[in-house]
């Protein structure tokens, strides 16, 4: 459903400020940007955002949009602002008195050492959203210490619970606890947003991706504190049922979940293995767990008689969850994604190529429209005329901000 003039988006009118770098904090301002939020992009002169000069191609990292920055920073604007000059500063006021929201991810205490912590803040805007994330939060003995993704996946026991016992700990090939960290900050400043208009004040939101890590990791966590079991890796096997993991065919990997009673027993119609179901040592949730690799190499004995998409459908037909293990590219490619329009192109920031940025939306539709970036991300510093000029700074006085260094 499209229309030449599509209605506002849930966050249209909140301008946010993204002081932020690299991921969790970009991703975060990316997030609002999508729901509509006018995100101005805070940068250092003559460098940016270290994404800039992040990514596959060193040819766009040279020129300061590398993928990594591309990826995360559609629909925002770029404005270069040096704090650590009195003049820097003074245009970051009138930006802060401008806003709605700021989110920064400074090591703690860093915005407040130039001037602008909470209590600062405050005074400026009493109605801003304040938005601060970090490795390890706010507060603790670890607050200072400097922290990436790879960082927290490791601190957080994520990585002693991916892989198998042979392979453990292991990485995910993905920055999982930069997102995670992104998404809880965009949802906290969402959420802080409604709270505002009740009380008519803003709020500090502390975001740790530590935190946000571990509360993500479920089951993991929750067996061991109630539990009592003690957390181990289990490569592609998901610990709470049986069959539910991945499994071969003819010819490639195909994902199970037939979590529940019923569906295990549709599952052994499916594969022709009725006699499964009777078997003392399947014939209970618990049984199965326990002989987990037996019944694996019982099920992979019909499973391998056909491919990885007969055995989708035929299952997913029969009520039993199953599908196969994609690539990257086949996903992106899928009629499912494409269908529903997660996958967006842009004109290329400074047509620096001829064609055109493909980026991610976040896969959250809106009246049954999905969220759309319609301006590609910016070029270091794209906007910052337009952006003075909009806080009542005349042309004489952009010059001088610029001839001074300021900007």
């Amino acid at each position: 459903m499209t229309s030449e003039n599509p209605p506002e988006r849930p966050l249209t009118g909140v301008r946010v400020l993204d002081l932020s770098n690299v991921l969790a904090g970009p991703y975060a301002g990316y997030q609002l940007a999508l729901l509509g939020a006018d995100v101005v992009k805070v940068e250092v002169p003559g460098v940016g955002d270290l994404a800039r000069q992040l990514g596959a191609s060193a040819e766009l990292n040279r020129r300061r949009l590398g993928a990594s920055f591309l990826a995360q920073n559609a629909q925002k604007r770029s404005l270069t602002l040096n704090l650590k000059s009195s003049r820097g500063k003074e245009v970051l006021r009138r930006l802060v008195q401008s806003a709605d929201v700021l989110v920064e991810n400074f090591r703690p205490g860093v915005l407040e050492r130039l001037g602008f912590g909470w209590d600062a803040l405050r005074e400026l805007n009493p109605r801003l959203v304040y938005c601060a994330i970090s490795g390890f939060g706010q507060t603790g003995p670890l607050r200072a210490k400097p922290a990436y993704d790879q960082i927290i996946q490791g601190y957080s026991g994520m990585m002693s619970v991916t892989g198998t016992t042979g392979t453990a700990p292991l990485r995910a090939g993905y920055p999982i606890a930069d997102v995670l960290g992104g998404l809880a900050a965009a949802f906290a400043v969402s959420s802080a947003l409604v709270g505002r208009e009740r009380t008519g004040v803003g709020c500090s939101i502390d975001v740790s991706m530590l935190e946000t890590a571990v509360t993500a990791m479920g089951w993991v966590v929750s067996n061991h504190l109630i539990a009592g079991q003690a957390p181990r890796p289990l490569g592609n096997d998901n610990g709470t049922a049986a069959p539910s993991g991945t499994f071969r065919t003819s010819d490639g990997d195909l994902n199970i979940a037939a979590n529940k009673q019923e569906q295990f027993e549709l599952l052994c119609a499916a594969l022709g293995r009725p006699e499964l179901v009777a078997d003392p040592r399947f014939a209970e949730r618990e049984s199965r767990k326990a002989h987990r690799a037996q019944l694996t190499a019982e099920l992979e004995v019909a499973l391998t008689k056909e491919s990885a998409a007969h055995w989708e459908e035929a299952l997913s037909s029969a009520g039993v969850p199953a599908a196969a293990v994609l690539s990257v590219p086949e996903v992106l490619a899928s009629p499912q994604i494409v269908d529903r329009g997660l996958v967006h192109e842009l004109p290329f920031p400074g047509g620096v190529l001829p064609e055109p940025l493909r980026v991610l939306g976040n896969g959250i539709r809106v009246d049954d429209r999905p969220s759309t970036p319609s301006l590609p991300p910016p070029v270091l510093g794209e906007h910052t005329d337009s952006l003075l000029a909009e806080l009542g700074y005349a042309a004489e006085e952009i010059a001088a901000l610029r001839e001074e260094g300021s900007v």
